[in-house]
């Protein structure tokens, strides 16, 4: 309990725009999002201990971005003890690959970027179609990313709640020497007690927001006052409607024969691969909006969004199993 305690107090050292720093011990409760936040901090800080060669997972997304908020309470004021690591399809939205951009400087972290059009280029990944999602083939250019930095372990946004692969993960997840991931056989994370051991050629990934929900991490992204793409809130955007889904109108994603493209005001829940992330249609455009329209969802974020998680052939266990994020 005394290690909890220790880290909790560590984070609230480090709280820019808010009141924790006036925690006293014994006087005010622990509130949920601290709870989170501790967790997330001591898995960190237990990898790093224990790896040889971490990178964090970087993409500009609001999950991402709040693990970045967990590095700076874990280590700042020293630098990263890792480098950021993003799997650029090259169909991401301009503002989110701005944003990443902007905000890794802002750090003064270093950012590695591996592409999946370079992987395509190289004869590595071969497309069925010119126009299909390139989310699945993101990981050929991970793993062979893994290979060449030599790294051990990933530190990922992912969150339990996504949807139901993602629920069965351990919070350290073991990959092979070949990079899969076997759900039969996890390891006990009993009393929050993690295994870290690899042999040659095996990593880690690791999810330090496993216990978080989308909500979780709308208001500690409010609590924290930290600036995310502008995507996430309400705006105009040309869209069509195809199979209960609202697609972007871009030039990857033009209308089909016989769609026509409507205004409409919408926001993006989560970003991604523009060939299969969609909108909602919203009226939050403050962060407000965005967590009370968030705690009255009935459908998750990836539910409502992403057209390639809506068909079996494409699930996201079998993409796990193969050494998707």
């Amino acid at each position: 309990m005394r290690m909890v305690s220790d880290t909790i107090s560590a984070a609230r050292q480090f709280v820019p725009g808010t009141n924790t720093s006036e925690f006293v011990p014994g006087t005010n409760p622990i509130s949920h999002l601290d709870w989170l936040e501790s967790e997330a901090i001591h898995i960190m800080r237990e990898v790093v201990a224990e790896a040889r060669n971490p990178a964090l997972l970087f993409s500009g997304g609001k999950d991402s971005i709040v693990m970045l908020r967990i590095a700076e309470k874990a280590f700042r004021p020293d630098r990263f003890p890792f480098p950021l690591l993003h799997i650029d399809t090259e169909h991401n939205f301009p503002e989110v690959i701005a944003f990443r951009d902007l905000r890794a400087g802002q750090l003064g972290e270093r950012l590695i970027v591996r592409s999946v059009g370079d992987s395509i280029r190289a004869g590595r990944v071969k497309l069925g179609r010119p126009d299909e999602s390139r989310n699945p083939h993101q990981t050929v250019t991970l793993l062979d990313a893994v290979k060449e930095l030599e790294l051990d372990a990933l530190f990922g946004g992912a969150r339990r709640d996504e949807e139901k692969a993602r629920a069965k993960e351990r919070i350290l997840s073991h990959r092979d020497e070949f990079g899969q991931w076997d759900p039969r056989n996890q390891r006990p994370e009993l009393w929050s007690l993690y295994n870290a051991r690899l042999s040659p050629g095996e990593h880690l990934r690791v999810f330090p927001l496993s216990n978080w929900t989308e909500l979780d991490i709308w208001q500690y992204i409010a609590r924290e006052g930290i600036d995310v793409p502008s995507i996430y809130f309400s705006h105009e955007r040309e869209v069509v409607e195809r199979k209960g889904l609202l697609v972007p109108v871009t030039q990857l994603t033009p209308p089909r024969a016989g769609e026509t493209g409507v205004t409409r005001r919408v926001r993006f829940r989560t970003v991604g691969d523009i060939t299969c992330t969609c909108p909602v249609e919203s009226d939050a455009d403050t962060l407000e909006r965005i967590i009370a329209e968030t705690a009255s969802a009935t459908v998750t974020e990836r539910g409502a969004t992403r057209m390639d998680d809506q068909t079996s052939d494409a699930s996201m266990e079998l993409r796990k199993r193969e050494g998707y994020f």
